[in-house]
């Protein structure tokens, strides 16, 4: 069985690594969005410096246009690619390109923008090639009211600025994933603490279930044979049948507790027909076949019993299909009725009853091996003949003291088993 320890880790390492794509992605997107507002507002920053003058006039004389481009050529050292001016009327003045960025300047002339016609800049970054660009766009306002004209500058990140803002971006995802991992690790006591009170009510209220459902079958098999340890020896021999077979735990916890209940439905049953020393007579058998139907009423209330309802409706099938509840035939029986038919009837044939004496193991044995392939199945009955000796010996003629002590330690076994795996795959 997987530790608990290894189920806990593997989960919390999976949503450890979940939250860290969440929260990682979401600081990561915030930090991108944090490093396009710090480029857009170095650009920014930097456009706003240059305000031409005589843009207000409605004719420009060479002198004017002469400093505006001054001023410009003075901003292309400043990081920028180009600038451009334009007037009112959306008419370029003057454009001046930084020469070390031409092919920048090429490449952007793809992009087409438009102006603003309200009082705010405008800002689009680019990623051409492997520098990061950022082109303003700014109205100048003018003296007498309106826009005067509009400002473009097209300004380049340099790459050591970009380096800082990204080795940022990368400390900030460490830090988010460090802390993520850090509250993870600080989860596993806490949930480990918590499992260990889970498991103890679990093993409790397990072996109350398992001790309720012992007690009731022992009861209606004390009206039977006089013995609870025939509940007790059956559950034993199907348990140990089932892992012989390869049953998977849920179906060995529900094969024990039928085995437990196959024969609830006789509570039932008057005492008249149960208890009758003699042979029946065919009214009364058809009666006492009753109790198979009746088990199966007395169980359906309860989701937990209904796990015992494969063994205590097919437990009187017959392989070639001559049994009843439902004459069911073959493998259209369920496994565990299959199973716990034969180590049913092995039990019945090796033990003393008021009105019989028990069967040697040989002989027992015979009338199994003559009964497969009609009664019982033929591949489960070569299971059992190679593990009943040894089982006969250990659990044949042990008292009702060992028998219980051997079935509460194999049957919680089982149980706990099935309750783990049922969890690990929630």
């Amino acid at each position: 069985m997987i530790s608990i320890h290894r189920i806990v880790l593997r989960r919390l390492l999976l949503a450890w690594f979940a939250v860290s794509l969440l929260a990682g992605g979401l600081a990561y997107f915030i930090e991108l969005e944090k490093i396009d507002d710090a480029v857009v507002a170095l650009a920014a920053s930097q456009a706003q410096f240059f305000a031409p003058e005589g843009l207000d006039t409605g004719n420009r004389s060479p002198d004017e246009l002469a400093l505006m481009r001054e001023k410009a050529e003075e901003f292309v050292k400043r990081n920028f690619v180009v600038i451009e001016v334009y007037d009112r009327n959306e008419q370029r003045l003057l454009e001046v390109v930084n020469p070390q960025h031409e092919a920048i300047e090429a490449e952007l002339k793809r992009f087409k923008h438009r102006f603003p016609h309200d009082s705010h800049s405008h800002y689009e970054k680019f990623n051409v090639g492997e520098d990061t660009v950022v082109q303003v766009l700014v109205p100048l306002p003018s003296k007498l009211g309106g826009q005067a004209g509009f400002f473009e500058g097209v300004f380049i990140v340099d790459r050591a600025t970009l380096a800082q803002f990204r080795d940022q971006l990368w400390r900030m995802l460490a830090a988010v994933l460090f802390a993520v991992l850090a509250t993870t690790i600080l989860l596993y006591p806490v949930i480990i603490s918590l499992n260990r009170d889970v498991m103890r009510f679990s093993r409790e209220l397990l072996k109350g279930n398992l001790e309720i459902a012992s007690v009731l079958g022992a009861a209606i098999a004390q009206r039977d044979s006089d013995t609870g340890d025939h509940n007790f020896r059956v559950a034993l021999y199907a348990i140990a049948l089932g892992k012989a077979v390869g049953l998977p735990a849920g179906e060995m916890r529900r094969l024990t507790l039928g085995a437990f209940l196959h024969d609830v439905g006789k509570i039932g049953i008057s005492d008249n027909i149960l208890l009758k020393p003699g042979k029946l007579t065919d009214e009364e058998f058809a009666t006492m076949r009753t109790h198979v139907a009746l088990g199966v009423d007395i169980i359906e209330q309860s989701d937990w019993l209904q796990g015992a309802r494969d063994v205590i409706e097919g437990h009187h099938e017959k392989f070639d299909g001559s049994g009843y509840l439902r004459g069911l035939k073959g493998e259209g029986i369920p496994l565990n009725a299959r199973i716990f038919a034969i180590v049913d009837v092995f039990d019945a044939l090796t033990s003393r009853r008021p009105y019989k004496a028990p069967l040697p193991l040989e002989e027992a044995l015979a009338i199994i091996r003559r009964d497969a392939g009609t009664h019982f199945d033929p591949k489960l009955v070569e299971h059992f003949i190679k593990i009943a000796p040894a089982l006969h010996a250990d659990i044949g003629q042990a008292n009702a003291g060992e028998l219980e002590m051997k079935l509460r330690e194999a049957g919680m076994h089982y149980f706990l088993r099935a309750s783990v795996e049922t969890h690990r795959s929630l």
